[in-house]
């Protein structure tokens, strides 16, 4: 599995300790250095059945400076990807991405029903 997240973020801390808790084997990825790219975004959009703006990080500080609260809505698909895949920070995180799934945010009541 792939963890992606961002190392000083304590939703994504929380995360990698029910990960390491529960002996789940994953690999590390830090959403800053290494942003999902086009395909990942939407392999990983596809294996969650989310919305596309499930994906952005509505909490951070890029998302509040670009206002894409008002803009998301008139946005299509490919502009909302592209805005994405321009800079990890707008991504939410983690990201916990299997063969079949990828679950965005953590809640720990879907990922025990999903992984343990």
């Amino acid at each position: 599995m792939k963890f992606i997240c961002l190392k000083t973020c304590s939703t994504c801390k929380k995360a990698q300790k029910f990960l390491d808790d529960h002996k789940i084997a994953y690999d590390l990825i830090d959403i800053r250095t290494q942003n999902p790219g086009l395909d990942d975004l939407i392999k990983y959009q596809k294996l969650s059945g989310l919305k596309l703006r499930n994906f952005f990080n509505t909490s951070g500080q890029k998302y509040r400076d670009l206002n894409l609260k008002d803009r998301l809505d008139g946005m299509s698909d490919e502009e909302m990807l592209k805005l994405l895949e321009s800079d990890g920070m707008l991504v939410k995180r983690p990201l916990l991405v299997g063969e079949d799934f990828c679950l965005v945010g953590f809640k720990e009541d879907k990922w025990r029903a999903k992984i343990c």
